[in-house]
């Protein structure tokens, strides 16, 4: 056990907060894997560390004797400017209360820190329109509230975070009971486990305890999607022979060498894909395992270019801007086709950041803008960026991306933009979505058991379905969804399936249902093979 702590200043905050940034990303996979249904894209872990990442570039400048208010103050910008998905904004106003709380102070005290942190629990509430217990919500106000209780017995900053830390855990292994899809999926909350993860790097910081933030697996990883500069790199694919082949060893080295990572076989013949800004890395690395044949290499960033230089401008012109999130070049190019003015590169696993939101606003030549989140992730990001614009924004709360290309089509280039946002609400109303892709883990979800590689399906976001195989899948979640009653089936195909796939579920599909539109749009979106619509 450490010493007594009386106090911190501007340098031991920025300290404290490394450690738990540091702890927290070591931790990322682990709170990814928390999600409640059993689907590859779980991303609260990677949201929360990209949201600390960002806070913590802000203080890189402070000098080292910069008071406790001025380090909290850059501390709550940055993250409420790389704040991402739900859980990276919430804890953008836990620091933005702690911030209000400290203002004013060079120093602070375990008192002091107790009110913070009833500000910042008080500060987080407010910022959701409805709060929902269980989440790392309830992981924050009770922390604030054995702060308060905590702090007048003993005024030690250690003994505070000893208190806190404690309580944070036990709130964490109470969510199940307080939000029961939780305890049905036999997971705790993710939001509230990454909270109580950093507190407890910033107790391993009061107790004086040597973290070498270098030896951590996983620490300062740089998680951050490419940007445009960067561009999209290449798509390697390749198939590997050779003798007694280590396909987990060549799964993990292929991970770390791009994004999109695919490598599947046997101890004589793997099958690799990856994209890459490198290419020659990957093959290289494989022909020094075995030899290679079937090689594909194909430059993203050129077929994106092309397309955008032979994309025909629009027909029509209007004063609102139109900002949409998406993945998946055909899904890009698609909704860019509908008149989206700048299209944010995210979604699951990668959701958007506050300030990349309002980098697209103000990219735009329009003082009217229309905000498309296309997932429920975003949401609360794009509602950071509508209040820091001086413009005037509309959010449509489409929540995935069928919704968004839903909306598009109903946008009328001579409507406003109140007549505007009110039209493509109601359309991505009328738009049923189904997500299909494979189990990463055993799990019972709704009265739904599923075990791990199984193929299951979401209807607008709840798991309904399990199958052996995605077409089965596809046609239940079609029948659930009263296809037949209604005039468009929509197919998006992922980047993790072939046109020969897609093609064959689209002729079932058409077969099933003779008297329906079937459309096929290969949009290239990652972790789910299959997106399906009907409206």
């Amino acid at each position: 056990m450490g010493e007594r702590v009386d106090s911190w200043g501007g340098e031991e905050l920025k300290q404290a907060l490394a450690a738990g940034s540091a702890w927290l990303e070591h931790h990322v996979e682990m709170i990814n894997a928390l999600n409640v249904y059993p689907v590859p894209d779980g991303d609260t872990g990677t949201n929360m560390t990209l949201t600390m990442q960002a806070a913590l570039q802000e203080v890189d400048d402070l000098s080292d004797d910069e008071s406790a208010e001025a380090v909290a103050q850059a501390v709550a910008q940055g993250a409420l400017m790389g704040a991402r998905g739900n859980s990276g904004v919430i804890l953008s106003q836990i620091f933005r209360g702690l911030a209000r709380r400290l203002q004013g102070l060079r120093r602070f005290d375990a008192l002091e820190l107790a009110s913070a942190m009833k500000e910042a629990a008080d500060t987080a509430y407010r910022g959701v329109i409805k709060p929902v217990e269980g989440t790392i919500l309830t992981v924050i106000r009770e922390v604030a509230d054995t702060a308060e209780k905590e702090a007048p017995k003993n005024n030690d900053l250690l003994y505070l975070m000893e208190q806190i830390v404690a309580e944070a855990e036990r709130s964490v292994a109470h969510t199940p009971e307080l939000l029961p899809v939780l305890a049905e999926a036999g997971v705790v909350d993710a939001g509230g486990q990454g909270l109580s993860v950093i507190l407890e790097g910033l107790l391993s910081y009061a107790r004086g305890e040597e973290m070498d933030l270098a030896a951590i697996p996983g620490a300062m990883v740089d998680l951050q999607a490419p940007t445009s500069e960067e561009g999209w790199g290449y798509d390697i694919q390749f198939i590997l022979q050779g003798q007694d082949l280590n396909v987990e060893e060549i799964r993990e080295a292929i991970a770390g060498m791009g994004d999109s990572a695919l490598v599947v076989g046997d101890p004589t013949k793997v099958k690799v894909h990856v994209h890459s800004p490198e290419p020659g890395t990957p093959l290289n690395y494989g022909a020094h395992l075995g030899s290679l044949s079937d090689i594909v290499v194909e430059n993203m960033q050129a077929q994106y270019e092309e397309f955008t230089a032979q994309r025909p401008s629009a027909a029509l012109e209007s004063s609102i801007g139109i900002v949409a999130v998406a993945s998946g070049e055909g899904m890009i190019q698609l909704l860019e086709s509908l008149g989206a003015g700048v299209v944010v590169r995210g979604g699951q696993t990668m959701n958007p950041s506050t300030e990349g939101l309002l980098e697209a606003v103000e990219k735009l030549d329009a003082e009217e803008i229309i905000i498309l989140p296309n997932n429920s992730n975003v949401i609360l990001a794009a509602q950071q960026a509508q209040q820091l614009s001086s413009k005037r924004i509309r959010i449509v709360p489409t929540e995935t991306l069928p919704q968004g290309v839903s909306s598009l089509l109903a946008f009328n280039y001579q409507a406003d933009l109140e007549v505007n946002a009110q039209a493509m609400d109601r359309a991505r109303k009328q738009v049923q979505t189904a997500e299909i892709t494979y189990a990463v883990r055993a799990s019972q979800v709704n009265g739904l058991q599923v075990e791990e590689g199984q193929a299951i399906g979401l209807l607008d976001g709840e798991l309904t379905d399990s199958g052996s195989d995605l077409d089965t899948v596809a046609l239940k979640m079609l029948q659930r969804m009263s296809a037949q009653d209604e005039e468009i089936i929509t197919i998006y195909a992922g980047r993790d399936v072939s046109s020969a796939q897609a093609g064959a579920l689209a002729s079932k599909i058409g077969e099933r249902y003779p008297n329906q539109e079937v459309e096929l749009i290969e949009s290239g979106h990652p972790h789910y093979p299959y997106l399906l619509s009907v409206e």
